[in-house]
């Protein structure tokens, strides 16, 4: 059960997010475009099964969670599997998708594979979306949650 209030809360602060220009904008200059699939995922969540649902896309995807510890929204801009990237070592069977997040965050650009896919791919962390005081002022619409 905690897994879909994770889920929903997630998928609700990233319809928000979507919902407004400042935020469409922010994600598009990182990677985001107009009909991409958005994967959302609770921090315990298993990578497998993750890239599972990403893999179902066929193309480079957003993952959506919520960090546990800070309450932000975080993106990670996940590539397609692609033969042009070095092959890596599969990801370890009970790693977690918190995991591909920090390594992201700690590295930039992080290049991964998990045990079904026969090629790597490359995620890399969006920069947290938190609008200006100014943009607040002028905006009309509802302040975005952090």
């Amino acid at each position: 059960m905690t897994g879909r209030i994770v889920r929903s809360r997630t998928a609700e602060r990233t319809a928000e997010l979507l919902g407004s220009r400042e935020g469409r904008k922010h994600l598009s200059q990182h990677g985001w475009t107009q009909g991409m699939p958005v994967v959302m995922a609770g921090a315990q969540e298993l990578l497998d099964d993750v890239m599972g649902l990403v893999s179902v896309h066929g193309r480079a995807a957003l993952i959506a969670m919520i960090d546990p510890r800070s309450d932000d929204l975080q993106f990670l801009h996940v590539s397609a599997p692609s033969p042009v990237l070095e092959i890596v070592t599969p990801a370890a069977a009970r790693t977690r998708i918190a995991s591909l997040f920090a390594a992201a965050q700690d590295e930039g650009m992080q290049t991964f594979r998990v045990k079904y896919w026969q090629h790597s791919a490359v995620a890399h962390l969006i920069p947290a979306c938190h609008r200006s005081a100014e943009e607040d002022r002028l905006s009309y619409l509802p302040k975005l949650s952090s």
